[in-house]
């Protein structure tokens, strides 16, 4: 085991540390407020008290109605409802017809793999192609509309290169292109945004974005992992995908998990309390950049320096390798990603990198640091003092300087 002196944790988008208030507000439903909201005695109904609480104050959050949140165990499951609901309803109502959905070449792989799985049932679908910043052209999705088109499906922030996508356009967009649909009898476009990214740091008022499904999950927001939410905008077209209970207004199977719901609505709650945070993280992020980009030379920020999340930075350094420059970084006790976490053991290069214009050899050699409310100026201080010195050493293994 390495003796690391400094332990600074740069990896903010792949998971978050619980807030203590929220492992207290979790704490008597382990063992104290166990109960199945399900069950009609005592127990059963005090889960249920909590359970109605926590989900008014998600609901609050997004302003929705409490009934338009549904609780999953996470972003990945809400993904998954969000399409394979969207399309097993449609299946339904329009038997034998064909269906068309849309997507990005970056999403996060909880949607590009839920929609390469629907093109083996036979379901088309299209996957938008972005500019060097990784941003999605209003055009190319409104041409990319087809009459058999019944779902878009767009993230809101990046979650590797933080690039905030024009949501609130799109979904302006997608009203007007559907008012003309109704008048052609054409079924309506339902629009879905990945928002796990964008919670800590936008707005994410629903009726403000125009979208009819949102998907969040607890553990990027400083709430435990196993929990997140869908919501679905009433009378949204949408069918289950698991089978099971009514729980969840018949669309999530599965006894609730009390504990997670609790914490993740706690999480919810204190994001409003974030704004000094949040200037002081932008600031921080802003110096990184900056001292990288600096001191070091050969490297790239990659994605939008304007239409950003303000606590994500994505870099590319030419001759190494970034795998080698985690290790390294890791060494010295700097927690970070060279790419989206759940694909941080593949080999292949970035798809969002790839998709932006990057070469492999370069997509190869990121680096994503994402900064957390409790990241300092010190500890940014350190890693660009370390990082010159790695990043030499890394090249002259290589070859490369």
């Amino acid at each position: 085991m390495i003796d690391i002196k400094h332990k600074i944790y740069f990896d903010h988008a792949a998971t978050t540390p619980a807030d203590k208030e929220v492992v207290q507000a979790m704490a008597d439903f382990w063992s104290v407020k166990f109960g199945n909201p399900s069950s009609l005695h005592w127990a059963g109904q005090e889960a249920q008290s909590a359970l109605i609480k926590a989900r008014g104050q998600v609901a609050e959050f997004f302003g929705s109605l409490p009934q338009e949140i549904i609780f999953t165990s996470g972003a990945t499951e809400s993904d998954n409802l969000a399409l394979r609901g969207v399309v097993l309803k449609a299946q339904q109502q329009r038997p034998n017809k064909a269906i068309h959905i849309i997507t990005t070449k970056i999403e996060h792989h909880a949607i590009l793999e839920t929609a390469h799985s629907l093109e083996k049932q036979s379901i088309d679908a299209t996957y938008l192609s972005v500019d060097k910043q990784g941003l999605v052209g209003l055009k190319d999705l409104e041409q990319a509309i087809r009459p058999e088109t019944i779902l878009v499906s767009v993230m809101y922030v990046n979650n590797e290169v933080g690039t905030i996508q024009p949501i609130v356009a799109i979904g302006e967009l997608l009203a007007k292109i559907n008012q003309e649909r109704a008048q052609q009898k054409l079924p309506k476009i339902i629009f879905h945004t990945d928002a796990v990214q964008a919670i800590n740091y936008l707005d994410c008022n629903v009726k403000t974005l125009g979208v009819d499904l949102l998907s969040l999950s607890g553990h990027k927001i400083y709430g435990p992992k196993g929990v997140g939410v869908l919501y679905v905008r009433q009378r949204t077209p949408l069918e289950r995908i698991q089978d099971g209970g009514p729980q969840e207004y018949n669309l999530r199977a599965g006894t609730h998990n009390v504990l997670g719901i609790v914490g993740l609505a706690e999480a919810i709650k204190r994001i409003k309390n974030l704004e000094l945070r949040i200037k002081d993280t932008e600031k921080l992020r802003d110096d990184l950049v900056e001292g990288v980009l600096k001191n070091i030379s050969d490297c790239q920020l990659n994605g939008s320096r304007e239409d950003r999340v303000l606590n994500n930075a994505n870099f590319s350094f030419r001759g190494v390798e970034g795998e080698s420059l985690l290790i390294a970084l890791d060494q010295v006790g700097i927690a970070v990603s060279t790419g989206s976490a759940c694909a941080s053991r593949s080999l292949e290069p970035s798809h969002v990198l790839t998709a932006m214009g990057c070469t492999p050899d370069l997509a190869h050699s990121s680096l994503r640091l994402t900064l957390g409310k409790d990241n300092t100026q010190d500890e940014v201080g350190y890693f660009l003092q370390v990082l010159p010195e790695i990043i030499a050493r890394l090249r002259k293994i290589s070859g490369s300087r």
